[in-house]
């Protein structure tokens, strides 16, 4: 066996070559041990956990606790025969980089530093896998000589010196043709104001029989959205009557739990970080596989201060997005996506509560899914949900919505609009798919329908996160109005050919993605049109009264009548599973809830013609959760599933 390499012979390789230190034949537990930087005790505990985690030993040590992120890589370099980069002292050729592109250098873990004669010194945080990577470096960076650095580093380095050039491709990930950024012409907003002109033409020119188009219109989606609802309603009965009479086999055991990187997007949040941090703590997943991003605004500068005065544990860090003229929620997804560390990417907002068993939960859950299973949609719901009438109703239209409705369209096998928010993706098919379009204002829903597309599954986690519910009716107005142009931006973009979305979707899935969009959209924009009906009752005219006969409004309120059943039912269904039955009172009161998102209707559509990438912000932190959300202390970090597994020190890699 070789003699013991002390740290103290990692050296920081300057710009100049020089001659490398004798490899050592010692794992990196047992260099470890050798200098005294870790105790045995603490190599065995790692030992035995180390196997069924999906990450290298000197990353399970720092997060525990047990050894310095100095330590570690200075016992690399020994390992390895070869010096720690400087990139404080030297920092990194720009165009170097640029021979690899940074997003390869972040997802690859190289950083080409500097040139030394012929060759060029690249910056690794995998050694281990240098060997297999450099065969297929660019031929201008070879021949290459490997030094070592932190992934730390070598992230902030290349945020440092490329970080406009990440933020930009960070805009185009997706690519054009499944991008709303077309919006960027003249065109599409042109098309809505010749839109809205014709329609006035139209109702100057023939209002009886434009009236009388826009209300047939107007019912026949409202039928078909309610059939649908019921279909899935019917479909979640079945499935959990099924599931009663069939309980699912136990999961299998996970024999490599994986890193599961939580991207938080925060921008003006300074009242909801320091709760947000504390409920991010009672996740019991281990702490050395979870990677919590807090991603801010490089102008938000009150979002940055509190988080850079604020102690954060070792498994959350801070990463700010470079200014831009595009300020997205997608847009920073898409830049902090390329620092991630996990295979399984999450995304929590700043007010999120999820449930402590949460991560456990999806990553079961994908464990006994198959690749297609790429995206799993958590239950959201509200923590002050009884803070006044309108939190109550917002309540009963996410508890129809997450636990009724959209699962139940899942099952039928139809495109899933997803939620924003208790959202995780297998990584690689987010990356294959270009992440989120920086430009769609509502990406949960687009991304949703992209994966669909492409032929990914989506799948329901039985795991709640509770947020806030807007308590105020203008912000209420306003956040619907983003979600309402959201939609038809996505409708508009996935219709533009309109054969291959049917190729791709089928003609289930292409009748599906019509009824949730187009028919949504119909419906909020036209509903004064359905309002107009309660003249009859009112003993007041309608303006249709010489033109339907009878019995035509008789079928007409047999199918106002049936859809507001539906809307009850599909409502109660929802609260039952949320265990509020105590707000099916209120479920009545919906139909004076609803006229809101008809004001929010007329809101986007101005929006599309005048600014349609305008992100309008929706603030949190302003009504108060229930007491025990906060006061429930966190969750201590948890072992992995199954048995501990013993090794010796020998046995270190």
């Amino acid at each position: 066996m070789s003699p013991v390499v002390s740290l103290a012979t990692a050296r920081r390789v300057p710009a100049e070559a020089a001659q490398p230190p004798r490899r050592s034949d010692l794992r990196l537990g047992e260099l470890l041990l050798a200098t005294g930087e870790l105790a045995p005790a603490a190599l065995d505990r790692a030992l035995a956990d180390h196997p069924r985690m999906d990450l290298r030993l000197g990353d399970l040590l720092v997060a525990r606790g047990d050894v310095s992120r100095a330590a570690v890589t200075g016992a690399l370099c020994c390992q390895h025969a070869t010096g720690q980069a400087d990139f404080s002292a030297h920092p990194p050729d720009p165009r170097l980089i640029d021979v690899m592109g940074p997003a390869r250098c972040l997802r690859d873990g190289l950083l080409p530093w500097r040139r030394v004669g012929a060759a060029t010194l690249i910056a690794t945080c995998r050694p281990d896998r240098f060997a297999a990577m450099a065969r297929d470096l660019p031929a201008e960076l070879t021949p290459a000589i490997m030094v070592i650095c932190t992934e730390d580093d070598l992230q902030q380095a290349l945020a440092t010196c490329r970080a406009p050039a990440l933020a930009r491709a960070a805009e185009t990930r997706v690519p054009a043709d499944e991008s709303c950024r077309a919006w960027y012409g003249a065109g599409p907003r042109a098309a809505v104001v010749l839109m809205l002109v014709a329609l006035i033409v139209a109702l100057l020119w023939a209002p009886a029989a434009t009236f009388l188009g826009l209300t047939l219109w107007t019912v026949g989606w409202m039928t078909i959205g309610s059939l649908l609802k019921t279909a899935a309603a019917l479909a979640e009965l079945y499935a959990a009557n099924r599931a009663r009479r069939h309980p699912p086999p136990a999961p299998p055991t996970i024999a490599r739990l994986p890193v599961v990187s939580i991207l938080v997007p925060l921008y003006r949040e300074t009242e909801l970080a320091p709760r947000l941090i504390a409920r991010l703590a009672r996740l019991d997943y281990p702490r050395a596989l979870l990677d919590i991003c807090l991603v801010t605004e490089a102008g938000d500068e009150e979002t940055r201060a509190m988080l850079a005065a604020t102690r954060l544990p070792p498994w959350m860090r801070s990463l700010s997005v470079p200014e831009g003229a595009l300020k997205t929620k997608p847009r920073a997804l898409n830049y902090a996506l390329e620092f991630c560390h996990g295979s399984i990417i999450g995304i929590y907002d700043a007010e999120d509560a999820p449930a402590p068993d949460q991560i456990r939960k999806m990553v079961a859950h994908f464990h006994a899914r198959g690749p297609d299973v790429a995206c799993l949609q958590g239950v959201l719901d509200f923590y002050n949900a009884r803070a006044n009438w309108l939190s109550r109703c917002f309540a009963i239209e996410y508890a129809a919505w997450f636990r009724v409705v959209l699962p139940g369209l899942a099952r039928l096998g139809l495109p899933v609009p997803l939620g924003g928010t208790t959202l995780f993706f297998r990584r690689p098919a987010l990356e294959a798919l270009g992440g989120w379009d920086a430009h769609n204002v509502t990406e949960d829903a687009d991304l949703g329908l992209r994966l669909a597309r492409h032929g990914y599954r989506t799948e329901f986690l039985d795991s709640v996160t509770e947020e806030e519910a807007n308590c105020s009716a203008w912000p209420w107005v306003r956040q619907r109005s983003r979600w309402l142009k959201g939609y038809a931006m996505t409708w508009t973009t996935h219709m533009r050919r309109p054969a291959l979305l049917w190729r791709q979707l089928g003609g289930w899935g292409f009748f599906g993605v019509q009824v949730l969009f187009l028919g949504t959209l119909s419906q909020f924009l036209f509903m004064p049109l359905i309002w107009s009906f309660w003249a009859f009752p009112l003993g007041l005219d309608h303006p249709l009264a010489q033109v339907i006969p009878p019995a035509g409004f008789g079928v007409l309120f047999v199918v106002f009548i049936g859809a507001e059943l539906v809307t009850l039912g599909v409502g109660a269904m929802g609260l039952a599973r949320a265990g509020k039955a105590g707000l099916i009172p209120w479920l009545p009161t919906l139909h004076v809830y609803f006229p809101l998102a008809a004001l929010a209707s007329y809101k986007a559509l101005w929006e599309m013609a005048a600014r349609p990438f305008y992100w309008d912000k929706t603030r949190h932190g302003l009504h108060g959760p229930d007491a025990e959300i906060d006061a429930h202390p966190p969750a201590p970090a948890s072992a992995p599933h199954g048995d501990q597994l013993s090794a010796s020190r020998t046995s270190a890699s």
